[in-house]
């Protein structure tokens, strides 16, 4: 079986949404042998080399041998063996000539550590990445971890699939972070007892306060700091889970469904490396600093 990629291939909802039917047309499918073509594409956007990462991983658990072909566009093919996703179809990894690439990586659910890491290094320590305060870095790196907890306490995903791109032009940081585990749709759900669609879910659980969290079990997304950083940075949150799509920008949230749904969670977030502003947590200004 073949599929072929659609010419542009970005972090919008028809990005995401071809993404996900390419997925189902391939699960829906008998076939074995499955190729994924490049040889209409002309641009895919590197951070989500995490969501197709992800698909395939579904794809081969179900049994089904995944090839990429055809990845005629050099730009892309150098992107994708940059930033090592290629790796996982044979190809030799490039190092990186610049700053611009956050790896592909797969984190398994004992690396919490490493993810640690990754999220430090290839994000909130990047050159042009806002100012910010010790303390202020230490809370975003808790917010992104409670997404990695969140994946591991699941226990459905073998792996949590992040890949991150600075684009010069825009002056923009995108991390992409994506589990297959339990979706937000069905964790909301099971705790109100209600039947809420994909979006009305996600819109649920990033009200602040909300959560289905009980005992020691983890369930909120854990991005009330990342929200006000973004609010305040001009940056851009997507969240993609089961049928629903969200995402807040520059003061307006958009909710969508899609026609099939993501057997997981998708967390896209973007900064706006523009930003000179200096940040720090409300706790951290003292009387001195206001006189």
């Amino acid at each position: 079986m073949k599929i072929n990629l659609n010419s542009k291939i970005t972090s919008t909802y028809d990005g995401y949404s071809h993404l996900i039917n390419m997925y189902h047309r391939i699960i829906a499918s008998s076939e074995l042998n499955i190729e994924i073509s490049f040889i209409h594409t002309t641009w895919f956007e590197a951070n989500l080399a995490a969501v197709l990462g992800a698909i395939i991983e579904i794809i081969k658990k179900e049994g089904k041998l995944v090839t990429l072909k055809e990845i005629q566009n050099s730009n892309i093919k150098d992107v994708l063996q940059r930033n090592s996703f290629l790796c996982e179809f044979g190809e030799e990894q490039i190092l990186s000539r610049t700053d611009t690439i956050a790896p592909y990586n797969k984190f398994s659910p004992n690396e919490d550590f490493l993810f640690i890491q990754y999220i430090k290094n290839e994000l909130l320590s990047k050159p042009d990445f806002p100012k910010h305060s010790v303390l202020l870095r230490k809370k975003i790196n808790e917010n992104i971890f409670e997404l990695y907890e969140n994946a591991r306490t699941h226990g459905v995903c073998d792996f949590l699939h992040t890949c991150g791109q600075y684009y010069h032009n825009k002056k923009i940081l995108t991390i992409t972070i994506v589990d297959v585990g339990k979706t937000i749709k069905c964790n909301v759900n099971d705790y109100l007892d209600e039947y809420l669609d994909g979006s009305k879910a996600i819109e649920w659980a990033m009200c602040y306060g909300n959560t289905t969290k009980t005992g020691n079990i983890s369930g909120g997304l854990g991005l009330g700091i990342i929200m006000e950083f973004i609010k305040l940075n001009n940056g851009k949150i997507q969240i993609i889970s089961s049928d629903g799509y969200w995402e807040y920008r520059r003061g307006h949230t958009t909710t969508k469904l899609f026609d099939n749904f993501f057997p997981g969670t998708i967390v896209n977030i973007e900064f706006n490396l523009n930003d000179k502003n200096s940040y720090s947590l409300k706790e951290e200004i003292s009387l001195n600093d206001i006189f």
